[in-house]
């Protein structure tokens, strides 16, 4: 099929704006001319993209399809052009990163001060989002690698490097001092209200499975979205829950958070730099990907 690649440029901005207007002045063209375009584009591929609205437009589902690989092909390409552009200045373009919040916090976060001082031209866009919602971002292309915490399920074209392991903690606010005494089977604790991340996170897969495997059909009193508003909760007693011991630190030395010790061994978890083997990496993604291996071997003194 020998469709114009502008034809897909238009598309694309039309597709993003949500509105023909928009797109024809972002496109530096006229309504008649990209409406015109467009009836042609959907002619070509014998189906309906959009669908027009009060306010607008409204992707059919073969327009949904449509722009979720144009999208990410355009993004390479102004990518590409970007760094073509500028020969003289190796270290510009811009990097597309999946970040978890507790990846962000105990890692990623000293990496990007460090990196912005060294490689100030290179920009970087971070999509905060769960772990499996990230990973799906990564196999659709739109993202170029992402730093993300165990647990999760990758294709085997895919590698994965450990950044560092880290423990987790059960904790609640001051009400629970009482807890604080000797270490409880999680029997005695499942009547007590309960703080997690919610339903569609690899958090709450993995503790909902550990409740399993310890007998215990538990589920979440108040869930929570990001792992960010998890210590806050705790803080004003509204229930108990597990956190990474390294947040939750500070909070223990101000005495404005405790911990409840248990029998059992809380799940180990990591965090880990994940990418696709086979998809090359942008000038400017492959150097912050670089760095942050070079990053990780230097903290840990291994090499793989």
């Amino acid at each position: 099929m020998d469709i114009n690649f502008e034809y897909y440029k238009i598309f694309y901005y039309v597709a993003k704006y949500r509105n023909i207007t928009k797109a024809a002045t972002a496109l530096g063209s006229n309504q008649p001319n990209v409406t015109r375009i467009m009836k042609l584009l959907e002619a070509q591929l014998n189906c309906r993209l959009f669908v027009r609205e009060a306010r607008g437009i409204s992707l059919t589902e073969e327009g949904e399809l449509l722009y979720s690989h144009v999208e990410v092909a355009y993004r390479h390409l102004l990518n590409a052009q970007e760094e073509i552009g500028r020969p003289d200045s190796p270290g510009r373009g811009t990097v597309e990163i999946g970040v978890t919040d507790t990846a962000l916090h105990l890692f990623l976060l000293s990496a990007l001060h460090d990196f912005k001082r060294e490689f100030p031209a290179i920009r970087i866009k971070i999509h905060n989002h769960t772990t499996l919602e990230i990973v799906k971002q990564l196999v659709s292309g739109k993202l170029d690698f992402a730093v993300i915490t165990t647990p999760f399920d990758i294709p085997k074209t895919f590698s994965c490097e450990k950044v560092l392991d880290f423990k987790e903690i059960l904790a609640g606010g001051v009400q629970y001092q009482s807890l604080c005494g000797m270490p409880m089977e999680l029997e005695e604790l499942k009547d007590c209200s309960w703080v997690g991340l919610g339903r569609g996170s690899a958090t709450y897969e993995l503790y909902r499975n550990f409740f399993l495997e310890h007998k215990l059909d538990m589920e979440l009193d108040m869930e929570v979205t990001t792992s960010d508003l998890m210590l806050p909760l705790l803080e004003s007693n509204l229930g108990i829950g597990f956190v990474p011991e390294t947040l939750a630190y500070p909070l223990l030395e101000k005495k404005t958070l405790v911990q409840i010790p248990v029998k059992c061994a809380i799940p180990r978890r990591s965090i880990q730099i994940v990418s696709d083997r086979g998809r090359g990496k942008s000038l400017a993604a492959d150097t912050f990907y670089k760095y942050l291996e070079a990053r990780r071997k230097a903290d840990t003194g291994y090499e793989s």
